[in-house]
């Protein structure tokens, strides 16, 4: 098999498999907080970024990074409950979300990319 078949086949299930881990995280949130604010979309956003930054330096990194990650991660639910909340009763929630979101995603990523130089002096 050649090497670019081999590259979409790794994206293609690692993909795969980080969105089936975040569908089962979005269900097992919901069954233990409720539905009335998307923790588990944050959750899996916030390790998301942690995770790519470590993963960027491994082995099979088109699996990790642009599959698994890609697959875990979902800025496109994350845009649609932003505008689902905002469109609610509590719209400051929605506000709420969006920052702690964003600022979420910085200090996970930044927090690794911090334990990465630390422990092997590499950037």
């Amino acid at each position: 098999m050649n090497r670019t078949l081999m590259m979409y086949l790794a994206v293609g299930v690692g993909s795969g498999l980080g969105a089936g881990l975040r569908y089962w995280m979005s269900m097992t949130a919901i069954e233990f907080f409720g539905s009335g604010f998307p923790w588990a979309t944050l959750g899996v956003n916030v390790l998301g970024s942690a995770l790519i930054v470590w993963l960027s330096r491994v082995r099979w990194q088109a699996f990790w990074t642009s599959g698994f990650c890609g697959g875990f991660t979902t800025f496109s639910l994350f845009s649609l409950e932003v505008w689902v909340l905002w469109q609610g009763e509590l719209p400051w929630l929605a506000v709420v979300y969006l920052g702690v979101s964003v600022m979420g995603w910085i200090m996970a990523a930044g927090w690794v990319q911090y334990l990465m130089v630390k422990k092997n002096g590499c950037r």
